[in-house]
């Protein structure tokens, strides 16, 4: 850290003079330079191949993003009905979970057929028709690509099932019980648990041999020691790239191996040396044997290598490899990244920081410089929200200040570098709303850990789009409850609002897009000793630098982005975007930030 400082100061000696030789003093840490392209073929080629490494990125849960059928379920011509509302707001891309066959056990993320789009949702027909319309508007279609399972009704697994002499017998995991003979059902060969609860081993009376399942019983694990398997996903990913789609969310995929050896895990133990227990009454375990296990990082780099070789005039640019990745620490984080010989995913998600889960600016400065310092040269993907996790009001408000903390998070999202992951409805600020009763549990998690785990519906429900019955999402009855705040928590009512939140995330992300220092610029932490404001510059070569600060605090702060000393002269600041009422000339020196006050200036 010694080092990188005093290479920072050097770089804001020549930049911005003695106040910001103080200010990269107090300096975190600071990324790789971007090159810079020179003429206008180049930058074109550039853009296309870089375009995701400043991307916003917009996850839609399609059952609940618009219907246009009236059956109360979200489908792909809704998606390409507010193309527009997703071109207005600025997003590069969107990610789609998945739309393919399925019997909705687990809303999508058990399939039955990876080649053709559920009749729920609509058809091939019309999900050429989104591609074609998205690309229309400059925005990509991600698919979500479900490695690790499929559903027990896939072909695949009905033939595996069906006899243990079957050519897909050993497509996956299957092994005898713990019992006194092979085919006696005994006790699971193991401790293993199911995500969902409960033993993750599913006894099967037609063969007598356990299957493994690290999701629900209807979700059969892979056997990705078998070549075959990864052979038949090599061509479903052939086959969604050759129609068009920008690149894939890779689901769960550390859990793609497990340990041969099969020994149990650990039972994690509190201070008291007791074991913990989950929601489901179930001792929590370590996850050693099934998460994170050797075999992973070859298969991502074969997926890696059959998506790079895909590129067309129509279709041209870089196909994005996204990784859904839970991992502990930013050293297993990186490893994800691949080597340039060896590469793998371009973005896995960086938890991280998003997944803290309380306003601690502390913690947030230190992740934020993991996520910035200690990638290397590769480019962070941060996010705050996805369909398994309750929303942002949830894991970070008050109940007070929601929008105001929203906007605070909204801004270390967008305003920092690399690329940003937004859930649909965070922009307009939507709530979790979980359901009261049992009976109401459409989320299988609920219905088996009620009322400890009330599963997710809560982050899933409708978009809301307007203040009119069923916000706008449909016509028929929806497949989960509108809220409430429906009401006045929609896209209609802030879309007038200049001060909305909605508002708020289309100003940032067009800075995101149109400020050289927030479009390449390196991050570099400010005030590291500050433990209420969090403080960084954005900064790229020939470029004003940009000030980024955010008051983790329900009072009022003043921050001093100078040192004090003889000589030191106070720098102005022009405003780019602030909370609404704060001041309109601000020096640098003496920055205000009202409760969970924001603001956003160019050096001067």
């Amino acid at each position: 850290m010694i080092a990188a400082s005093r290479m920072l100061s050097r770089i804001a000696i020549c930049a911005a003079g003695l106040v910001l030789v103080a200010v990269a003093m107090r300096a975190g840490g600071q990324t790789a330079p971007v090159k810079n392209t020179n003429t206008a073929q180049q930058a074109e080629q550039t853009n296309e191949l870089d375009w995701w490494k400043n991307a916003v990125i917009y996850e839609v849960y399609p059952r609940s993003f618009q219907d246009t059928n009236g059956d109360g379920v979200g489908d792909l011509n809704g998606i390409t009905k507010r193309l527009d509302y997703l071109k207005d707001l600025g997003v590069d891309a969107i990610w789609l979970t998945p739309i393919y066959q399925s019997p909705h056990v687990d809303f999508g993320y058990d399939i039955s057929n990876y080649l053709d789009i559920d009749p729920q949702y609509g058809t091939l027909a019309d999900f050429d028709r989104l591609v074609a319309e998205a690309k229309r508007r400059h925005i990509r279609v991600i698919m979500d690509m479900v490695m690790n399972h499929t559903s027990d009704q896939h072909d695949w697994f009905v033939q595996s099932r069906s006899s243990s002499n079957n050519p897909y017998r050993d497509w996956y995991c299957w092994q005898d019980g713990k019992g006194p003979t092979a085919t006696d059902k005994g006790q699971p060969p193991n401790n293993w648990q199911s995500l969902f609860g409960h033993s993750a081993w599913e006894w099967d009376e037609v063969t007598r041999q356990y299957y493994y399942h690290k999701f629900y019983p209807q979700q059969p694990d892979l056997n990705w020691h078998n070549p075959a398997v990864h052979e038949a996903f090599k061509k479903i990913i052939a086959f969604w790239l050759k129609r068009g789609v920008g690149g894939f969310r890779f689901d769960a995929i550390t859990t793609l191996f497990e340990d041969p050896s099969l020994a149990d895990e650990g039972v994690v133990l509190n201070k008291e040396g007791k074991p913990m227990f989950n929601a489901f009454g179930d001792p929590q375990l370590d996850g050693s044997k099934t998460d994170n296990q050797p075999g992973l990082h070859e298969v991502i780099q074969e997926m890696r290598g059959e998506a790079d070789k895909f590129t067309s005039s129509e279709f041209p640019g870089t196909r994005l490899l996204i990784g859904e990745t839970y991992l502990p620490n930013i050293g297993e984080l990186i490893k994800m990244y691949g080597t340039r010989d060896k590469p793998e995913f371009h973005l896995p998600m960086d938890t991280q920081v998003g997944m803290i889960n309380k306003l601690d600016v502390t913690l947030f400065r230190q992740k934020l410089i993991d996520a910035e310092t200690h990638l290397s040269v590769h480019i962070p993907l941060l996010l705050f929200d996805n369909h398994d996790n309750p929303r942002i009001d949830a894991r970070y408000g008050d109940g007070v200040h929601d929008l105001d903390i929203q906007r605070v998070l909204a801004t270390i999202l967008l305003a920092s570098r690399g690329a940003a992951l937004v859930y649909y409805g965070d922009e307009i600020g939507m709530k979790t709303t979980p359901p009261t009763r049992r009976e109401d549990v459409k989320d299988p998690i609920g219905i088996t850990g009620w009322p400890k785990e009330k599963g997710r519906d809560g982050e899933r429900t409708p978009m809301q789009w307007d203040g009119n019955t069923h916000a706008g999402f449909t016509t028929g009855a929806p497949w989960l409850p509108v809220p409430p705040s429906s009401k006045t928590i929609n896209v209609r009512t802030q879309e007038g609002d200049p001060n909305s939140l909605l508002a708020w995330y289309k100003t940032l992300i067009r800075l995101k897009k149109t400020v050289p220092a927030f479009e390449n610029g390196a991050n570099i932490m400010l005030d590291p000793e500050n433990t209420k404001v969090l403080s960084w510059m954005r900064q790229a070569a020939g470029a004003h630098q940009v000030v980024v600060c955010v008051n983790f605090m329900p009072d009022e702060e003043i921050v001093d982005l100078t040192l004090d000393g003889p000589g030191m002269r106070a720098r102005k600041l022009k405003t780019l975007l602030k909370t609404p009422g704060g001041p309109e000339t601000v020096a640098i020196n003496r920055i205000e930030l009202g409760p969970y006050g924001v603001y956003i200036g160019e050096v001067q």
